[in-house]
């Protein structure tokens, strides 16, 4: 996958362990840090980002997913994951606020991952056709 080099991924691994410990994405997402935790009192409730989970995971899954939706300067202005960056925009549509949608990417991204290590499958991009892309 673009944006994750060999010590990344190394990184991933590290973290991440045997993946055979998680049953599900939602499993390493709540591991992780990244799945929201719900308060909750007299039948109202709001949902926060969680403080707790593996914060170094939490990080790595971050900078990945910056680096997913960043888009080239200078002239071209091409992203290097169109359809993350698609994905991150359409959710900015949506109303959510950019750390929101970033955090939409992270989960994403955790997706992912999640099942390129369990299927031991490499990442393979999508292709958008022009209209899609627009």
């Amino acid at each position: 996958m673009d944006g994750i080099s060999t010590v990344t991924a190394a990184e991933l691994i590290t973290e991440i362990g045997d993946i055979r410990r998680f049953s599900n994405a939602d499993k390493l997402a709540r591991f992780a840090g990244i799945a929201p935790v719900r308060f909750s009192s007299g039948g109202k409730g709001k949902d926060h980002a969680s403080g707790q989970g593996n914060r170094v995971l939490n990080a790595i899954f971050h900078n990945l997913a910056v680096q997913q939706i960043q888009v080239a300067k200078g002239k071209n202005k091409r992203q290097r994951n169109p359809l993350m960056y698609e994905f991150y925009q359409r959710k900015l549509a949506e109303g959510k606020t950019k750390k929101q949608a970033l955090i939409c990417v992270m989960r994403r991204l955790v997706n992912i991952i999640y099942s390129m290590m369990k299927h031991k499958t490499e990442y393979r991009v999508a292709m958008l056709t022009e209209r899609q892309a627009s």
